[in-house]
């Protein structure tokens, strides 16, 4: 069983459990489900195209930064340019929690993609209860009709979706829906990382597909090269998060590109 194998199935206890405890009636019921939601492929489209990331740790890299405040750092990333947040709400694997994205909702104006493996319709009821804007599809997770069936449900709740692949056969995921694709540049099962791997998923995508750069994107060099190679958005979380103040990394990094 690989890692991804043992995220899922911890995954399917989780939800179960959070079935237990609050009912989809009462996830309706919650203030924040009628919010209006923010477009994350329009702020992408429209600014620095960065989606900074708020990750206490990871399988791969063991603790990144569990002292960092999610209030705090997210504003600094909005502050200096951000084009979107990325938090991941997985427990188990990443140290995370939905009440992240709860605390700094009403404290942000970008849009928040709840980072997590979906696998079940209840996760999305919760995504747009704690404030979500996005969603994020893992194809190595899902069938093509369950991204197709999870896409339509995340429309329906006013979510867009980020379809994440990394084989070429992950291409059979996407449909007309789908709002952008990002292309993990390291791979789920054994965390391995390629950058042109990812460029040479990227050239078979339709080219009025969003592309968006996951993950393994660890120095200015590897931004310049997957920019150059036409994807339009970069999320990165390790890269700031391994600062003891990642907001002032970000702030830094945003100047140098810039120039």
């Amino acid at each position: 069983m690989n890692i991804l194998d043992k995220i899922i199935k911890q995954k399917k206890q989780e939800v179960s459990k959070a079935k237990r405890q609050i009912s989809l009636p009462e996830l309706k019921d919650v203030a924040l489900f009628n919010r209006k939601t923010f477009s994350l492929k329009e702020s992408v489209k429209s600014g620095s195209g960065i989606i900074t990331e708020f990750k206490r740790q990871s399988p791969s890299k063991g603790i990144i930064n569990d002292k960092a405040d999610v209030l705090e750092v997210v504003k600094s990333y909005q502050k200096c340019g951000a084009s979107g947040i990325s938090i991941l709400t997985d427990s188990e694997f990443f140290g995370g929690k939905l009440e992240d994205i709860l605390k700094v909702r009403n404290e942000i104006s970008i849009p928040i993609l709840r980072k997590d493996f979906m696998i079940d319709e209840y996760q999305f009821y919760e995504a747009k209860a704690n404030g979500a804007d996005v969603i994020l599809l893992i194809a190595s997770c899902l069938s093509p009709t369950q991204v197709q069936e999870f896409t339509q449900l995340s429309h329906e709740l006013g979510l867009e979706v980020l379809l994440e692949i990394h084989t070429e056969e992950e291409l059979n995921h996407c449909n007309k829906n789908i709002d952008s694709v990002g292309i993990n540049n390291r791979n789920l099962k054994d965390f391995k990382v390629d950058l042109q791997h990812s460029v040479n998923l990227k050239n078979l995508l339709p080219k009025e597909v969003l592309a968006i750069a996951e993950s393994g994107i660890y120095s200015l060099e590897d931004f310049k090269f997957l920019k150059e190679k036409g994807f339009n958005g970069f999320l990165m979380g390790e890269y700031f998060m391994r600062n003891a103040n990642p907001g002032i990394a970000f702030e830094e990094f945003i100047k140098i590109i810039k120039k």
